[in-house]
């Protein structure tokens, strides 16, 4: 796996070749590829590379924000609800010596943004980061619908009726924000798929719990489905 998008070639060229690079890169590939990941996985990561190269004209520090990708879900729990703050600590552990300390305090902050994807005004590096996260809410329509299927995956340890209420306050959540997305072209290319395929997702969520005749929805737990 030396080759490609989360190949050791593209992580070197952020954190350089040495003994140490190359233990942390397989340490950062394999929590990656935890087998109960069914979202997010290599192939997320992979994609939210590719995003970030696409927008990198528009980062600060384009590099930091790659590495914040490799690190924004390195620790990924279903079950907890602390796994930016972990995985933001992960980075700043794995990085230690390996690129400078502002780049390290850059990527642990961009890492913690991820939590609600709700970065400042001015904020260029997150825009780019939050902003290639949450493209997959503008995917096609099978697409999106096989995203919901994995994510529906990775928490089943809940019920039907708890995951639906965790899912449907998610949901409920991104469609009141003012804005999904931060740059402006992004803006205007995945608002409305975006909003329509939560829309869909909601109304679908909605229909299946109608149809079971659950209870009105409760807290799902310390980790509500999200994105």
């Amino acid at each position: 796996m030396s080759e490609g998008p989360v190949g050791f070639a593209a992580w070197a060229a952020l954190a350089g070749d040495s003994p140490t690079s190359r233990t942390e890169w397989a340490a950062v590939v394999a929590a990656w590829s935890e087998p109960h990941r069914r979202y997010h996985d290599l192939a997320h990561l992979a994609a939210v590379l590719a995003i970030v190269d696409a927008l990198a004209g528009s980062a600060d520090d384009p590099d930091a924000v790659r590495l914040a990708a490799w690190y924004h879900d390195v620790v990924y729990d279903p079950r907890a609800a602390d796994n930016e703050a972990r995985s933001a600590g992960r980075a700043r552990a794995g990085l230690r010596g390996l690129v400078p300390e502002a780049r390290v305090a850059e990527v642990e902050r961009l890492v913690l943004l991820t939590a609600g994807h709700d970065p400042g005004d001015g904020d260029a590096d997150g825009a780019v980061l939050c902003d290639a996260d949450l493209a997959v809410l503008a995917a096609p329509r099978a697409a999106y619908a096989a995203y919901a299927s994995a994510v529906r995956a990775e928490y089943a340890h809940l019920s039907d009726a708890r995951f639906t209420a965790g899912r449907t306050a998610v949901l409920q959540r991104l469609l009141a924000r003012p804005a999904l997305y931060r740059l402006p072209g992004n803006t205007e290319r995945w608002t409305a798929p975006a909003r329509a395929n939560l829309t869909a997702e909601l109304a679908l969520l909605r229909a299946r719990a109608a149809a079971a005749g659950a209870d009105p929805p409760r807290a799902a737990g310390p980790a509500a489905p999200g994105s």
